[in-house]
């Protein structure tokens, strides 16, 4: 496969993914502060959704430094096509 920036295993997968769970859990933050938010039960369904993409981010981002820390190769079909379809619905 081609090194591309921001493929797992790498150190800029492993910012990439860092970014990613550092913006959701902010979004989370921003919108949790918002006076009367649990009002609206779409706002709350985009809470939760925000909160799956920051555990799913954290989670490949712990396994980037896993991946960094053994100096093992995470790059091949079957592992790509499952971080794709695991980012696809968050």
């Amino acid at each position: 496969m081609k090194d591309l920036l921001g493929s797992p295993g790498t150190v800029s997968g492993l910012l990439l993914r860092i970014g990613q769970c550092l913006f959701a859990a902010g979004s989370i933050g921003v919108m949790v502060s918002a006076l009367g938010f649990s009002n609206f039960t779409a706002y709350c369904y985009l809470i939760a959704s925000m909160g799956l993409q920051a555990l799913w981010s954290f989670g490949l981002a712990c396994l980037d430094i896993y991946a960094l820390r053994i100096k093992r190769d995470l790059r091949n079909p079957v592992l790509v096509s499952l971080f794709v379809v695991g980012d696809w619905p968050t």
